[in-house]
C-alpha cells in the first residue's frame, strides 16, 4: 500500500530529533542518524534478570567485552539492583563491586560507560575510574549531592521516571493519564537539573519501563512513545525482559528475547535515541532492520 491509499501516514515514522553530546574523553555521541544500543552490565548478586552471573569481576568484564564485540554503543555498569521488591545497598559495597570493573575496562573498550547508580558518592568514584554518564534511576532525588557532581563534572545523565522506590514501586501504581503524567514528570526533573547547573545538552530521559507501572501502563507508554520526543531531550528506553514482556507472553525473564527485540524494533520506529538492552546483537540487529525501514537504505550508509 502506497501513501495516498486511504491510510494516513502509512509510510512515515516519527522523526527523530538530533542531539549530539561531547563526553570527557573527547568521544561523541551523536544521537539522530540512529538509535543508539546500550548493553546492561549488573554487577550484582541480585538484579531481576541476570543477577549473579556477572557478580565476580572477571565474569563481569568478560560479558563488557563481548558486548562491545557484538556492538555496544554505551556500556552501562551497576552494582545496586532496582528490581521490584529490591533493597538499598551502602554506597561502599556498590563502590567494591563496580569500581574495579571500570577501571580495568575504561581504557581498552572503545564504547563510553555509565554508571547506574543513585548514589552521588558512587557516581564520583566510576567517573574518577573513567565513567562518562550518569544514569539515576531516581532522577537525582535521591541524593542531593548528585545534581551539583553532574554539573561540575559536565557528564550527561539519565533522568528515569519511577513511581516510588523499587521496594514499593509496583504496589498498585496509579496514574490519571500515564503519559500525561509521566510527561510533566519529566518535564519537572529536567527544570531541577537545570536549575542545579546542569546543562540542557547533557540531559537524557527515559519513561522508566517497569518502575512503578502496570503492564497496561507499559504498553500504553510504548504505543505513545513518540510523544515524550515533546520534552525536547534524548529518549532512552529499556524494556529488556521486563515483566510486561511476561504479563504478555507468559514466559520467564530468561525466555523473553523474542518480545525485547519486539519493544526495541517499535521504540526504534518511534524514534527513541537510546535501547538499553540484556542482549546486545540481537537488538542491534533490530535497530538496523528497523533504521532502513524508517530511512529505507541500509543501516551500514547510515
Amino acid at each position: 500500500m502506497h501513501k495516498g491509499a486511504g491510510v494516513e501516514g502509512w509510510d512515515t515514522w516519527p522523526e527523530r530529533p538530533s542531539f549530539r553530546f561531547e563526553l570527557p574523553s573527547g568521544r561523541v555521541l551523536d544521537m539522530g542518524l540512529r538509535t543508539l544500543v546500550m548493553g546492561v552490565l549488573n554487577v550484582t548478586p541480585d538484579s531481576f534478570s541476570d543477577g549473579g552471573r556477572f557478580f565476580r569481576p572477571a565474569s563481569a568484564l568478560a560479558h563488557a567485552r563481548e558486548m562491545c564485540a557484538q556492538g555496544a554503543d554505551i556500556i552501562d555498569v551497576g552494582g545496586e539492583s532496582t528490581r521490584p521488591g529490591s533493597n538499598s545497598v551502602s554506597a561502599r559495597e556498590e563502590k567494591d563491586r563496580v569500581i574495579p570493573v571500570i577501571k580495568e575496562l575504561a581504557p581498552e573498550v572503545g564504547a563510553p560507560i555509565s554508571i547506574d547508580t543513585q548514589k552521588a558518592e558512587v557516581a564520583e568514584a566510576a567517573l574518577e575510574a573513567g565513567a562518562e554518564i550518569i544514569n539515576d534511576v531516581s532522577a537525582l532525588r535521591t541524593d542531593p549531592e548528585m545534581a551539583p557532581l553532574a554539573a561540575q563534572k559536565a557528564v550527561p545523565v539519565v533522568l528515569m521516571h519511577m513511581q516510588g522506590t523499587p521496594r514499593i514501586m509496583q504496589t498498585n501504581p496509579v496514574y490519571k493519564e500515564v503519559v500525561g503524567d509521566i510527561t510533566e514528570w519529566l518535564q519537572e526533573r529536567v527544570e531541577s537539573a537545570l536549575a542545579s547547573g546542569i546543562r540542557a545538552d547533557r540531559l537524557v530521559v527515559d519513561p522508566g519501563f517497569g518502575f512503578g507501572k502496570t503492564a497496561q501502563h507499559n504498553l500504553e507508554l510504548l504505543r505513545r512513545l513518540h510523544e515524550l520526543h515533546g520534552l525536547g531531550k534524548p529518549l532512552m528506553v529499556g524494556t529488556s525482559r521486563k515483566s510486561v514482556l511476561g504479563a504478555v507472553l507468559g514466559l520467564p525473564e530468561e525466555q523473553r528475547l523474542s518480545g525485547t527485540v519486539a519493544t526495541v524494533a517499535s521504540a526504534v520506529l518511534s524514534g527513541c535515541h537510546i535501547v538499553r538492552v540484556h542482549d546486545v546483537r540481537p537488538a542491534l540487529e533490530a535497530v538496523k532492520v528497523c533504521e532502513a525501514i524508517r530511512r529505507g537504505i541500509g543501516y551500514e550508509d547510515v
